[in-house]
Order: structure tokens, then C-alpha cells, then sequence
């Protein structure tokens, strides 16, 4: 089930709020708590009963083993329990993700035969294992406070961060979920969230998709372009995933808000970084804290000398593109900000005298730079289109991407206007869209910022109505978000 879909929109969202605060208001605690418990399953099973099953397996066996943790006698046992968790939920996560990548590589170098598995991934499963983990670790450590199976399964499942996150540490969920003054209506949080919900709704719709019609042109004839082609299809990348996760966690955190819980930021405006540390501190943050916390730390930190730093840094980010996807683009794209962190912890003093305008500009190249690895279906397609960004030579807009553009209605109805400029230069479209939606990025406050400063007024109300309306009436062809594939 995708946010940005007709049903998710008109009915499963509007029956949640109305049935869990209706359970509320008539006093059934509990059984608003089950009912969203309910709803959130239903969530993962609308993408196939067999996520639903593996979901459930999953939750059930690591709540029982976090529960064996906190009652075993001695530190040993409790080791026990800890690992046993950890390779159960690792090894899952390994075969349904990397195993056919393992095999795969095994036959190509050894020359071997050996058969592959026909599974499909998990809805959810590179984030609720995450999560899990973190609940394990940290019920070893007896950080946990107590919670029934019930709640448990409602914090590995509760629908806005399912797919796509936040991670959202048990810490920061669990009570909130637990709080029973969360059960009533706030008409103020109702809608602020509906706010961010249609700010991130028209990312995704109005922007995002549209960006992803030049990025297929252009990543399916890669070989066709020029050098300007290939540079404005890598940037149409980068502005696409910036505004589809993006979009994604507006979505997700205004949900939260409508049902009174407040998801971790997530997203903070990560083009307006200055260094690749200060990028990751903005996207996908909760991913990063993490991998800080469970794996940077755990190998030493930056407590051991440089050296070994560099190494840990280097092993997080090496992890971290192995959690994106199972191919070699995802594994050196890791690689790339792994070396681009190491050597700006080197080199240090030397960033710290670059202006912040170069520094932001060189941080958002070489991540856009990078992203061409991400999104390229093999190495060989990615190092074609750096091959095409150099040596292309100059000339016109690849014209199969512009001619995409043109089925969009808001087009059509810009070609009615006497005198316009997309008559005789259709490039001004193309060009114009992409300028004004890179502007943005570094000119406009996120979405949480917007939302806790909300001022509620007739503005704020018609804003929200058309972004809305335009986004659903946009909603032709629904399209997956670019993260639920990871």
C-alpha cells in the first residue's frame, strides 16, 4: 500500500483516524491501540499476505528472545540471547536481500553453477530489522522499559515509518504509544499534520515524478546524449530522490501528527550541507544515528587513533551501501562518501578556510556526482554516463526527454497560451522546472520547521486545499517511492 494512492488517501487513512479516536473518545484504550495495531497490518498485507506473514514471524521471535534477555540469570545467557537475535534478524535480512548478490558473484568468478533463490523482498524488512536489533542491543543492556507483545508489535509496524522509516528508536515510540493522553483528538495537530501530509504529497506527485520521466529517458539511452544531456539527467536524479524521500517523510510525519505521535526528523534540508558529515547529519538521519550507535561506536569510535577511525568510517559506509541494495553501484557509491568523510577528517583545517558558498556547492556536486552511481541499473551503465558528461561534446537538450514532458495537463495547458515560450523553445520547460525546483532546495525551510511554526490561519487552509487537490487530481499513475526498494 503506497501514501500516494487513491485508497490509502480517500479511505484507510480517514477510517484509522476516524476509528482509533473514535475508540478513544468512547474510553476503549486498548482496543484503539488494536485497532491501529490492526490497521498497520492491514498496511503491510495490501503489498502481499506473505509480508504480513514474515512481518509477524519476525516480531514474534524477536520479542520472545528480547524477553529471554531480560529475565536470563547471567551476563552469559543473556550474550546468548543477544547473538541469537542478531544472526536470526541478520541472517533473514541477508537472505532475502543478498543472497542471489553472494551466489551471483561466486558463480561469476568461480565459474560455478550454483542456484539461486526466488524470494521477494520483504516490504519493510531493511528498516524493521534495524529497529529490532536496537531493541535487542538495548535490552541487553536493560535500557528497555517494559511492554507487552501488543505494543511491541504496534511499534515494529505502526504504518507511517513501515516502508521507508524513520528507524525510530523504541525509546522515542513506545512511550508515546503508551501515553493514553495521545488518544484524543487535537484538531491543532490534525492539522498541521494534514499540512505536512500535503507538502509531502506534492513533492512526490508534482515534482518528483515528474523529474523521474527525464531521469528514464535519460538512464534508458545513455549512450544518445551529450554532454549537457548527461549532466542535466544526473541532476534531475539527485532532485528526484531529494524530493521523493523527502516527500516520503513529510508524508510520514504529518500521519504521525494527525494520530498525536511525533516521528524523529528524518529529513533536514541535506543540499544546504557544507561537508559530506554535515550531509548525513541531514538525510536519512535516523539511519545515521544508527549506524552510529550500534556500529561506529561499537568498533571504537574515534577513541583509537586516527587510523583505525578512518577505518571504522570506512566500514559504516561500506555497510551502509550494502543496506541500500544488493549491487556493486550501491557498494561503491558507500565507498565514494566513505572516502570523501575520511578525507575531510584528514584535510579538516584545510575545509575549515573554504567559504560556506563553495563549500556547499562542492558538497552538492559531489553528491549529485555520486548519485549517477546509485541510480545506474550496473558499474559499466554509470561509468558510460561519466564517459558521456565529459566527452559527449556540446549540442541540444536530448529531445526524447523533452517530448515526455509533454503529456503532463499542466503543459498542454501552457501550450493554449498565446505567445508562449514553450511553442518555439520547448527547452525552457525542462530547464526552467529543474531550476526553480534545485532553487528551492537551498531557499526553503523543511517541512518540520513549517509545521512546528505553523501559524493556522484561512492561508494555511487554502495552501493545504490546493496542494491537495492538484496532487490527486495527479495521482494517474501512481508510482513507488524510490526508497521502498531498499
Amino acid at each position: 500500500m503506497l501514501f500516494n494512492s487513491y485508497f490509502f488517501i480517500l479511505l484507510f487513512l480517514p477510517l484509522t483516524l476516524v476509528g482509533y479516536y473514535g475508540l478513544n473518545h468512547a474510553g476503549m484504550r486498548r482496543p484503539a491501540l488494536a485497532f491501529l495495531t490492526g490497521m498497520s497490518l492491514w498496511f503491510c498485507a495490501g503489498s502481499g499476505i506473505y509480508n504480513l506473514i514474515l512481518l509477524l514471524v519476525s516480531a514474534t521471535v524477536s520479542y520472545g528472545i528480547a524477553v529471554f534477555i531480560t529475565r536470563a540469570g547471567n551476563r552469559s545467557q543473556k550474550l546468548l540471547g543477544l547473538w541469537t537475535g542478531i544472526l536470526f534478524h541478520v541472517g533473514a535480512l541477508f537472505l532475502f536481500k543478498y543472497y542471489n548478490f553472494v551466489i551471483g558473484n561466486v558463480n561469476n568468478i568461480f565459474h560455478t553453477n550454483l542456484p539461486f533463490l526466488e524470494l521477494l523482498l520483504p516490504l519493510g524488512i531493511s528498516f524493521y530489522t534495524f529497529q529490532q536489533i536496537s531493541f535487542l542491543v538495548d535490552s541487553f543492556q536493560g535500557e528497555c522499559g517494559k511492554c507487552s507483545f501488543g505494543t511491541y508489535l504496534l511499534y515494529v509496524s505502526f504504518f507511517p515509518k513501515f516502508t521507508q522509516g524513520p528507524i525510530t528508536h523504541h525509546s522515542r515510540l513506545i512511550p508515546q504509544l503508551q501515553d493514553p493522553g495521545r488518544g484524543r483528538v487535537s484538531f491543532e495537530n490534525l492539522s498541521r499534520g494534514i499540512y505536512a501530509f500535503a507538502l509531502g504529497l506534492a513533492k512526490k506527485v508534482l515534482i518528483a515524478d515528474v523529474l523521474a520521466k527525464i531521469v528514464t529517458i535519460g538512464y534508458g539511452s545513455i549512450g544518445d546524449l551529450n554532454s549537457i544531456s548527461a549532466f542535466v539527467v544526473m541532476l534531475s536524479y539527485s532532485l528526484q530522490i531529494y524530493f521523493d524521500f523527502s516527500g516520503y517523510c513529510d508524508m510520514a510525519y504529518g500521519i504521525g501528527y494527525m494520530l498525536n505521535i511525533r516521528l524523529p526528523l528524518n529529513f533536514n534540508s541535506p543540499y544546504k550541507a557544507v561537508s559530506i558529515s554535515d550531509f548525513w547529519d541531514r538525510w536519512h538521519i535516523t539511519l545515521t544515528d544508527f549506524f552510529t550507535r550500534y556500529l561506529y561506536f561499537p568498533l571504537g569510535g574515534s577513541r583509537r587513533g586516527r587510523a583505525r577511525t578512518c577505518l571504522n568510517i570506512m566500514i559504516v559506509f561500506l555497510v551502509s551501501g550494502l543496506w541500500h541494495g544488493a549491487n556493486w553501484t550501491f557498494i561503491l557509491w558507500g565507498m565514494m562518501h566513505g572516502v570523501a568523510k575520511v578525507l575531510e577528517r584528514i584535510f579538516k583545517n584545510v575545509f575549515l578556510k573554504v567559504p560556506k558558498p563553495v563549500k556547499i556547492s562542492v558538497t552538492f556536486l559531489f553528491v549529485t556526482f555520486a548519485w549517477s552511481l546509485f541510480r545506474a541499473a550496473s558499474v559499466k551503465d554509470a561509468l558510460l554516463l561519466w564517459t558521456r558528461l565529459f566527452e559527449g561534446g556540446p549540442g541540444p537538450l536530448y529531445p526524447p526527454m523533452i517530448e515526455k514532458l509533454q503529456d503532463l495537463a499542466e503543459i498542454r495547458f501552457l501550450h493554449m497560451i498565446p505567445g508562449s515560450l514553450l511553442t518555439d523553445h520547448a527547452w525552457v520547460l525542462p530547464a526552467g522546472f529543474i531550476s526553480l525546483s534545485l532553487l528551492s532546495c537551498f531557499t526553503m525551510k523543511n517541512t518540520q520547521e513549517k509545521t512546528e511554526h505553523l501559524i493556522l490561519n484561512n492561508r494555511t487552509l487554502l495552501v493545504t486545499a490546493i496542494l491537495l487537490f492538484w496532487s490527486i487530481l495527479s495521482l494517474s499513475e501512481i508510482s513507488e517511492f524510490l526508497y521502498f526498494y531498499f
